[in-house]
């Protein structure tokens, strides 16, 4: 009896629409194919916080206080997970209810999904969107850590994908995600249980028309999505995970899928996180501090990603006293939800919108010193025309750049202060293919500056 009233659910909620009163306008591709743009055209600057387990753990009041947190702090996107990490299966969220009938993919729990369409509605009234998860990768395979189980096969991917496609087809916040922090494994049906998934929410939302989706991947070289899933169409823009240890030369992997063909926008999903034991050995590396984080967002961003996720340990899991612990949190989540670099990230997002933003390019040919792929890495970006350059420099040193590619001779020179967005003029100075700047601080890492020229 319970299966034939689930399936009967089932049937109802596909013909059942989710309206939202007062739509934020969609997101898409750019005509270039590097950057995302609203619907009329604006720049979109993806300014992501990672809360994995938001649906999951969450009630009422934890939801509008993290939402107002996140929107106060300038994020503009929220990556969560439908079918969640920490046993999301057969744990219930806040209100007793679970996501699948008997863990069967073909019937979803339609009270469970009412839910994340409340929070999707929420978000909106925020201004935030949602990178939906749809499920974590656990649900296809284990691969050594998670409870899963493992429920997904090609058909029933295809066939819950349809159904949660549908359900939140009429939400214009919502950009989807397929993944869930695993990689396909080789000898396996796992890309062909992805590509069945992405076939199946495209299907009902209208494809790369009207709905943006990517993959989340585990950690792993060359590229991230683009291993894989580079030359599928439903395949919108690649995502990297950069992983948690600090010493990553994380350029590295967005310059690579910068490179591919056809073009695609890239970016880095999940980078070191605030709080974080590196390298999950915190009695040898401790965790995470905000130098290190703000070095690898920078240079990813700079190196031609259209923005950038940031993630907080305790955040991401939503953790409590009174909640399972992954890893070592150190504080719970409405704390960690202040920690320096969520307030910091909103400079970068600001500093890139403050000049022309879908005409920027990297190049390293503007740094002229000889570099080590170490934490001391200068990164330059520029405004293709040479209206612009930016540079930055991650440990305060002294650097000779090239600046004869600027479209004038006289270059305003300005400073800009990741730590707290603050802008410092530096006179003027005449373009040159070897000119040499020192930052207003140095002292090795922490003394990370943004060295900024504008033609004149």
């Amino acid at each position: 009896m319970q299966k034939i009233f689930s399936s009967l659910l089932f049937l109802l909620t596909l013909s059942i629409p989710s309206f939202s009163q007062e739509s934020l306008l969609r997101i898409k591709i750019a005509d270039n194919q590097r950057f995302l743009v609203t619907e009329d055209g604006s720049p979109f600057f993806w300014m992501a916080d990672t809360a994995w387990e938001l649906f999951h753990r969450c009630d009422d009041e934890e939801i509008d206080y993290y939402l107002n947190k996140r929107a106060e702090q300038g994020f503009n996107v929220i990556q969560a997970v439908a079918l969640a990490e920490i046993d999301g299966l057969n744990s219930p969220n806040a209100f007793g209810e679970t996501p699948l009938f008997e863990n069967d993919p073909t019937q979803p729990n339609p009270r469970y999904f009412d839910y994340i369409a409340k929070v999707l509605k929420k978000a909106e009234a925020k201004g935030l969107y949602v990178a939906l998860l749809p499920t974590w990768g656990d649900k296809v395979f284990k691969k050594g850590w998670g409870v899963g189980p493992e429920v997904f096969n090609v058909e029933n991917a295809e066939v819950f994908g349809r159904w949660i496609g549908n359900r939140f087809k009429d939400f214009t916040n919502v950009i989807w995600v397929i993944g869930g922090d695993r990689n396909p494994r080789e000898n396996s049906t796992d890309i062909d249980i992805w590509r069945a998934m992405a076939k199946g929410i495209a299907s009902q939302t209208g494809g790369n028309e009207n709905t943006l989706m990517t993959f989340h991947p585990q950690p792993t070289a060359p590229g991230g999505s683009s291993n894989w899933f580079h030359q599928d169409k439903w395949l919108d823009f690649n995502m990297h995970q950069t992983g948690h240890c600090p010493n990553q030369a994380t350029y590295k992997k967005i310059t690579h899928d910068y490179n591919l063909i056809p073009i695609k926008p890239t970016i880095d999903g999940e980078p070191l996180y605030e709080d974080h034991p590196n390298c999950f050995k915190p009695e040898e590396l401790g965790h995470s501090i905000p130098e290190d984080i703000r070095r690898i967002m920078y240079w990813n961003v700079f190196a031609g990603a259209f923005g950038q996720s940031y993630g907080c340990h305790a955040v991401w899991q939503m953790f409590t006293p009174e909640r399972e612990g992954i890893n070592f949190p150190l504080r719970p989540w409405k704390v960690a939800l202040d920690l320096p670099m969520a307030s910091q990230v909103q400079h970068l997002k600001n500093l890139m919108l403050s000049r022309p933003f879908l005409t920027r390019i990297p190049d390293q040919n503007m740094v002229v010193d000889k570099q080590e792929d170490d934490e001391s890495y200068v990164i330059a970006t520029r405004d293709q025309e040479g209206s612009y350059a930016m540079i930055y420099i991650p440990t305060g040193k002294t650097v000779t750049l090239n600046t004869s590619i600027m479209k004038s001779k006289t270059l305003k020179c300005s400073w800009y202060d990741p730590r707290t967005g603050a802008w410092t003029d530096a006179g003027f100075v005449s373009s040159s293919p070897s000119f040499t700047y020192t930052a207003p601080s140095s002292g090795g890492k922490g003394h990370d500056w943004v060295m900024v020229l504008d033609a004149i």
